[in-house]
């Protein structure tokens, strides 16, 4: 029986690409073939060409989503330039798998969708943890709740450096030209200003960047649980001014009949707690996540539930197969089979609404308390 074989142009070889996304489609060779790659570093896409034995190199995006046998294209760059290189990809008739964030805007998101939608293809955002077998064994779960009572979102880590450094080997070249690298801030700013009102000098603006980062997983996977909040009622940023310390932020999220509580935040400690935890009045269920940055490491599902005077704890772990691999047997499913995606650009922009709720509740109360 023949298989069809996605061949795949990934743009953008830096951490999440040599770590994730290059292992995960090199263990499918039944599915995926890597086919061409692109980088601002002349340096690292000639060693990861080498490496991955792919010998269609190319330093500028808009020249690779023009290679002809092209399937589908892994936008795994800066978040600055995926709305760029999505778009690009659409018009060129190629399927998108694009890392989280997949913008940093409403109207980037709108233009990925109307090039989505003209050329008839493809786009699924990154968001990993959805995909996890724990996550969809949650969803059933939580869905024999007779009432959420209160609902937990974390998502507090220690640099990824701790975890990359002792278990992989990335590749970094000081070859990339000063102009690029001051065009990427220069679009950073405007792309933040845009979606909060807020200059780069804010502490706010960077709380963004977080939000948009490592928080959008939780955010996401909480929405799929749960839906949209009614508002955000209120949020408290720390600032640590440390060299190894960033931002802490708690907010509480409106449901209406219950509270959710949010945390994140980024510290040096070697470790990784990034959960989602539901409570009913007789029954928990807690999503444990793992870092990412170390394949296989589980995701786990911790219920407590009390029946008459019975109390039982159990962890189930439902697979040892690692998200990423989950999530791209998903996008292969929905571009040979026509699956449904759940993590669309639609989806996304719910996100991003989440994100600014939380802004403008950090904005509003800094007035409120300066009258």
């Amino acid at each position: 029986m023949n298989t069809t074989i996605i061949n795949v142009g990934i743009i953008g070889l830096g951490e999440v690409a040599q770590v994730i996304h290059l292992p995960v489609l090199d263990s499918l060779p039944g599915q995926y073939k890597i086919v061409a790659l692109c980088d601002i570093s002349p340096q690292l896409v000639a060693a990861m060409g080498e490496k991955y034995r792919v010998t269609n190199l190319y330093t500028e995006a808009s020249e690779l989503v023009k290679q002809a046998d092209i399937d589908a294209v892994f936008v795994l760059n800066s978040d600055e330039y995926h709305a760029e290189c999505v778009i690009a990809a659409a018009n060129e008739g190629k399927h998108v798998l694009v890392e989280k964030p997949m913008t940093l805007t409403q109207s980037e998101a709108d233009a990925i969708i109307e090039a989505r939608d003209r050329n008839n293809v493809k786009v699924m955002v990154g968001y990993m943890r959805r995909y996890a077998a724990a996550f969809e064994e949650a969803v059933k779960e939580i869905g024999g709740f007779d009432n959420i009572h209160y609902i937990r979102v974390r998502d507090i880590i220690g640099p990824n450096s701790f975890f990359v450094q002792q278990s992989s080997n990335v590749l970094t070249f000081h070859d990339i030209p000063d102009e690029l690298k001051e065009d990427k801030r220069v679009r950073a700013e405007r792309l933040v200003k845009e979606a909060t009102g807020l200059d780069a000098s804010s502490p706010y603006s960077s709380l963004y960047r977080l939000l948009c980062g490592l928080s959008s997983h939780d955010l996401s996977a909480m929405r799929e649980l749960i839906g949209m909040p009614k508002r955000v009622i209120g949020s408290k940023l720390s600032e640590i001014p440390t060299a190894s310390g960033g931002n802490f932020l708690s907010s509480i999220l409106d449901y209406g009949h219950f509270g959710v509580t949010f945390e994140t935040g980024v510290d040096a400690q070697g470790r990784f707690d990034a959960h989602i935890e539901l409570y009913s009045s007789t029954k928990s269920v807690r999503i444990q996540y793992n870092s990412p940055y170390i394949r296989h490491l589980p995701t786990e599902l911790h219920i407590v539930e009390t029946a008459g005077e019975t109390f039982k704890q159990s962890v189930v772990r439902p697979t040892l197969t690692d998200p990423y691999t989950r999530e791209l047997r998903y996008f292969y499913d929905a571009i040979t089979k026509g699956t449904e995606i759940k993590t669309t650009p639609e989806d996304y922009k719910n996100d991003l609404a989440i994100f600014k709720m939380i802004i403008d509740s950090l904005i509003a109360q800094e007035a409120a308390a300066a009258v």
